[in-house]
């Protein structure tokens, strides 16, 4: 079986993300494998590592490879760890690639429980606040990485579970599109 995209993939990652300062080689060698065009509609698969966001389903996308990228590493993903991909097939591909044991769910659903917390959660695309279920869902020392998102200005987000709170830092800006679902409500005006 030939790969037409492999040659699309390098050039992705030595373009794309190790100008981005990613340099986690473990990273970069999971996006120089994973195949990102397997998680795009068939008339979309032309477009899987272009620099833009890659919408997969209606209202879910595939962050930019950069942003991924950059999330990922913010993250410090380590070999056997367990995470959860929320909304994520591609960067949970990359985290499996990388050795962790990978959950999924929806962003739509229930965070899925898991006894004494989720070590790694992740969520591609955008939300206007993190959930305080997906907060809630963190194992103490656990990291959420995820896109907050309000109106045209977009912040790559790092929860950690700290001994006695979760605190939160800002990783880099981000914009890609709101999933469905999570777009900001609009409160009461006069």
């Amino acid at each position: 079986m030939t790969d037409d995209f492999a040659a699309a993939r390098t050039n992705m990652v030595d373009s794309q993300v190790r100008p981005s300062d990613v340099t986690d080689i473990f990273i970069q060698d999971a996006m120089r494998s994973v195949r990102r065009e397997a998680f795009a509609p068939p008339e979309k698969r032309a477009l899987a590592y272009a620099d833009a966001e890659l919408e997969y389903a209606p209202g879910r996308w595939l962050l930019r490879p950069r942003d991924v990228a950059k999330l990922l590493q913010a993250l410090a993903p380590k070999a056997g760890e367990v995470a959860l991909a929320i909304s994520a097939p591609y960067a949970g591909a990359v985290l499996e690639h990388m050795g962790l044991q990978l959950a999924t769910c929806d962003a739509a659903g229930p965070v899925p429980g898991r006894q004494g917390g989720w070590p790694l959660i992740i969520c591609e695309g955008a939300i206007s606040k993190a959930p305080q279920a997906w907060l809630d869902a963190l194992a103490p020392g656990g990291r959420l990485g995820v896109v907050e998102r309000d109106g045209v200005l977009g912040r790559a987000m790092i929860y950690v579970h700290g001994p006695a709170a979760v605190g939160a830092r800002s990783a880099f800006d981000s914009t890609p599109p709101v999933l469905a679902g999570f777009e900001k409500q609009a409160g009461f005006v006069f």
